[in-house]
């Protein structure tokens, strides 16, 4: 059974929509594209370790939108996250063939059409399974159940408008922390597994 590890930057709205840059992803009037950046200028020696390990290569999983840009970017920046290129990238998408993913011009670039077919990917062997970006994507993993883990990066902005990580299809779950780290400019790093249900109760019964 492989793990499928939801990764995101996200601000404390709940907007993951375009964090990369003003050309990222301009989708559906979208204009504060690259709002990680100012962050990142002036990050701490604590932060790039804890982004060694946000960067560590495994198997990732995108939505056909997010494999699109990733497949333009990075083999022409392979240095930047090593083993990007050996590491087989997954797109779930319904309107591309396996001909157009395998034309992409990124090696080792697989189609998974269905949910059931991600289903399969997660019974079977293998290492953990990343999720970057992929709005749509990672929310049909929670609305199915099928995430493991979540590795947030909040940012300390309001965005007001943009994709969100979660919506209300998603299955009641309790996460446990496992990890985290607040840099000294306010960006918080954390890291969270499946523990089981949502339990209630009254508060001071």
């Amino acid at each position: 059974m492989r793990k499928i590890i939801v990764q995101e930057f996200i601000s404390l709205d709940g907007v993951m929509q375009g964090p990369g840059g003003p050309e990222e992803d301009k989708s559906n009037g979208f204009t504060l594209g690259g709002w990680t950046a100012p962050f990142f200028a002036e990050a701490d020696e604590a932060a790039a370790e804890f982004m060694q390990k946000w960067m560590e290569s495994t198997d990732i999983l995108l939505g056909r939108n997010t494999f699109e840009l990733f497949a333009e970017y990075w083999p022409k920046h392979a240095e930047m996250w090593p083993g990007i290129l050996d590491v087989t990238k997954y797109v779930a998408s319904t309107t591309m063939t396996d001909e157009a993913v395998e034309n992409a011009g990124w090696p080792n670039s697989k189609l998974v059409a269905s949910i059931e077919d991600i289903k399969k990917l997660k019974e079977s062997d293998g290492g953990d399974i990343k999720i970057h970006g992929s709005a749509k994507l990672a929310q049909s993993l929670f609305e199915h159940g099928l995430v493991d883990e979540i590795c947030l990066m909040t940012f300390p902005v309001v965005l007001g408008k943009g994709k969100r990580l979660f919506n209300e299809s998603s299955m009641p779950t309790t996460f446990k922390m496992t990890d985290s780290l607040i840099t000294k400019n306010g960006v918080t790093f954390a890291y969270f597994e499946k523990s089981g249900e949502v339990e209630t109760g009254t508060i001071g019964a």
